[in-house]
């Protein structure tokens, strides 16, 4: 199986989302004190990276 630069991009948000939501549900579920929102705060960071990584889908 040939993997391009757009198959590299395609999983690498995809795993970028998941590790996001998974440290939003940490931050909302596991530590209930300020470190929570530290959590949230980094897995919104990943949903953005992970959009821009979407978006130079098909432009690399």
């Amino acid at each position: 199986m040939m993997m391009n630069k757009n198959t590299v991009l395609g999983y690498a948000t995809l795993i970028m989302i998941i590790v996001g939501l998974g440290l939003i549900a940490l931050g909302a579920f596991r530590y209930n004190e300020v470190a929570g929102w530290g959590f949230a705060a980094v897995g919104v960071g990943f949903f953005a990276i992970a959009w821009v990584f979407n978006a130079l889908k098909g432009r690399v």
